[in-house]
């Protein structure tokens, strides 16, 4: 009796390190370096503009007035717009890089990673 405890338990234990070795071996998500030496999700991007996270534009989906032009109006209304590259002045990192920290900061929190650059 004691030893088919035994035996079950070393199949249980087996079982349960296949599985977690199968499902990190199997994970899509992937690194790489951008010469800081930090490493930052490369394929674990959704860029399907379904998540949360607007991966073309560095900003939450739901704050991103590049995509979702129902928020322009608004922003322009609050007077936070750049003419000059058309697109909210908070979320413009093209005439300010650093602004870009503040959303990186949110998507740190949320996943723990550093975000991917935005790509406009």
């Amino acid at each position: 009796m004691k030893m088919n405890w035994i035996l079950a338990t070393r199949a249980f234990t087996l079982t349960v390190l296949v599985g977690a070795l199968a499902l990190v071996g199997c994970s899509k998500s992937e690194t790489a370096t951008e010469g800081t030496g930090e490493s930052v999700a490369a394929t674990d991007v959704d860029n399907s503009h379904g998540g949360w996270w607007c991966v073309e534009h560095g900003v939450p989906e739901e704050e991103c007035a590049l995509c979702d032009k129902s928020l322009v109006a608004k922003f322009k209304e609050d007077g936070d717009w750049c003419k000059e590259h058309d697109r909210p002045e908070s979320q413009c990192f093209i005439c300010g890089p650093k602004r870009f920290d503040k959303f990186a900061a949110v998507y740190e929190a949320k996943t723990g990673r550093k975000p991917p650059q935005p790509e406009e």
